[in-house]
């Protein structure tokens, strides 16, 4: 059978979609972008990128545009799928990244770095921009990143639990107040009722994932796959006594970390390290 062919004529593809919408409404208003940039107090470039699809820009704004446009609901609805689309990250993540968002429970073990879905913008420009990503690709990464974050908000949001390694929490940010909102982010995550955070101490030695950062996703269907990074590759295992062997690991780091509790602590007393910005 034929692919149907769209009736509207526009893109099928979320960011380019959303993009599209913004320009169409902008335009059926009359409005340049200045214009729009005056009655929602941003500057106009942000909606220039928007529309070039540059950039989503953040909720609050597809909230914002909507109730200047009277659409409720529709362009944070079609941000929220921009947001989510697997196809926007590199091709050998999205088989991954459309398995996450399925997930119904994960287990992440983190030996160099924050999680993503853990991440603030600033940790995610940094860890990328480290990485090699610059200019337009960086922008759009760290969007699309930042993006995954919804997948742990609101009462439907999956079981997620944490392990980091202590080494993870002595890496700072260049900039000490960035770093600072990325260590308060952590204990605010690590406040909801689905999430829980064990810091694995330097002090617990040696053990079977010293050198790898894995996460586990439980599937819809019963299934568990894992996923296996490190500087230069990820592996996705979906073979079952392959990844049985990695939840055997991954059992036993977490024998070895702190409580939730003490975990909570450890990096509440991070917080309190972190050296202030000099005042101008």
């Amino acid at each position: 059978m034929p692919p149907r062919t769209a009736v509207t004529g526009r893109s099928q593809e979320p960011r380019r979609r959303f993009a599209e919408e913004l320009r169409l409404l902008r335009t059926q208003h009359g409005e340049s972008l200045r214009q729009l940039g005056t009655a929602l107090g941003w500057d106009a470039s942000l909606f220039g990128k928007l529309e070039s699809g540059q950039t989503l820009g953040s909720p609050e704004v597809a909230e914002a545009l909507d109730q200047h446009y009277g659409t409720p609901g529709l362009l944070l609805a079609l941000w929220e799928l921009a947001a989510a689309d697997p196809t926007q990250f590199k091709e050998r993540y999205r088989r991954y990244m459309t398995l996450e968002a399925e997930a119904v429970s994960m287990w992440h073990y983190g030996v160099s770095t924050i999680h993503g879905l853990l991440q603030t913008a600033s940790y995610a420009r940094d860890l990328l921009s480290a990485g090699g990503l610059r200019g337009e690709d960086l922008t759009k990464q760290v969007e699309a990143r930042i993006g995954r974050r919804a997948l742990l908000d609101g009462d439907e949001a999956p079981r997620f639990r944490t392990i980091l390694s202590e080494a993870v929490l002595r890496t700072p940010l260049a900039a000490s107040q960035e770093w600072n909102q990325q260590l308060e982010h952590l204990v605010e995550v690590a406040g909801r009722a689905h999430v829980t955070l064990h810091v694995l101490p330097q002090a617990a030695g040696p053990h079977a994932l010293v050198s790898t950062d894995v996460m586990f996703l439980r599937l819809p269907d019963g299934r568990t796959v894992a996923y296996t990074e490190n500087a230069h590759r990820g592996e996705l295992i979906e073979e079952c006594s392959s990844v049985e062997r990695l939840q055997r690991a991954y059992d036993a780091v977490r024998d070895l970390a702190l409580s939730p509790a003490e975990s909570r602590k450890f990096v509440m007393r991070m917080l309190e390290e972190v050296p202030c910005e000099p005042s101008t």
